[in-house]
């Protein structure tokens, strides 16, 4: 009976070693810190535009995963690069001069290792700043069956512009407080990206964020966060504030309502009697992405909600054209 107990106890102390292994390299980075923010420059033949109206797109693609994000769903290869095609062929059509996205996979299997963000860049942008939010060895979810497992998962924010980059701050936002040590380890960081640009000689600031979906506190405090590091920057140059919120204006409480009442500050393809949903693509019912900016020295010429782009992502973009004052 004593021998029989060592045993059991020798299978339960391997198994929680295993599973302590497990976690350690699974939650381990593959890239070094200071690879998390990264400008680049590339010679892409590009067509930046003269005239004084520009336009920006704010776009969740989801990893191109279309309806089946955060599914226990594995798309094939064949999956991705239709959703690629047409995001090429609507975003080259529209010809944006800046394009700001959120969860693009830079190097993960669960996407088969494509770099959808150059794939986009391509198509003329030759100014990118990238920020990683979520570097995993190995990513355990969807939990069941591990077959589904995302695996290998280096993905975030990204800017692409027709004009130069100036700088980029990575900016980490709260995170969820009384999250489990395990899932906060595994868990992706929410960013206020921060890109300055030139524009016909001013600076302007884009700010790129994708906030918390799932706990609303933290949604709240982040917003907090981004509010107020956008009111610095506005304070000195035209701003532009962007991305996927996680908040629709019919929630009760709802967090996005600490923008909506910041005094001087316009909202594209939005009044508060009518506004287009973005979530989801394939049957919309949340308004989710938002295009904010400062109404003292930025000109709103139109803006919409893309349809055209279908159920690429589980999200539609935003377009926001406008001109410097």
């Amino acid at each position: 009976m004593m021998r029989f107990s060592r045993i059991i106890g020798a299978v339960i102390a391997v198994g929680f070693l295993g599973s302590f292994a497990f976690f350690f390299w699974a939650s381990s980075p593959t890239l070094p810190a200071s690879a998390y923010a990264k400008v680049y420059a590339h010679t892409y033949e590009s067509s930046a535009k003269t005239d004084s109206v520009y336009s920006i797109i704010t776009y969740n693609i989801g990893y191109l995963s279309g309806m089946t994000n955060n599914l226990p769903i594995a798309p094939s290869k064949a999956f991705y690069a239709k959703n690629l095609k047409k995001v090429l062929e609507e975003t080259k059509a529209l010809d944006p001069d800046f394009i700001a996205l959120q969860e693009i996979d830079f190097n993960a299997s669960r996407s088969f290792h494509v770099q959808q963000q150059n794939q986009i860049a391509a198509l003329g942008y030759n100014h990118v700043a990238e920020a990683v939010n979520w570097d995993e060895t190995y990513l355990p979810f969807p939990y069941w069956p591990p077959t589904m497992h995302y695996g290998q998962v280096v993905s975030g924010q990204s800017v692409l512009s027709k004009f130069p980059i100036l700088r980029q701050d990575r900016v980490v936002l709260s995170r969820v407080a009384d999250a489990p040590f395990y899932r906060d380890a595994l868990y992706i960081d929410r960013l206020a990206q921060v890109v300055t640009v030139a524009i016909s000689g001013k600076e302007v600031v884009l700010i790129n964020v994708h906030l918390e979906a799932f706990d609303k506190t933290t949604r709240v405090q982040q917003l907090k966060e981004v509010v107020t590091l956008f009111q610095h920057y506005a304070a000195t140059s035209p701003t532009i504030l962007l991305g996927d919120f996680n908040s629709d204006p019919q929630y009760r409480n709802p967090a996005i309502q600490q923008v909506f009442d910041l005094e001087g500050v316009g909202n594209a393809a939005f009044t508060k009697d009518s506004y287009e949903l973005t979530f989801n693509s394939g049957q919309p019912f949340e308004r989710l992405d938002y295009i904010f900016y400062t109404t003292k020295d930025i000109a709103y010429v139109s803006g919409k909600v893309l349809t055209q782009y279908g159920t690429a992502s589980d999200h539609l973009p935003l377009l926001m054209k406008f001109t410097l004052k």
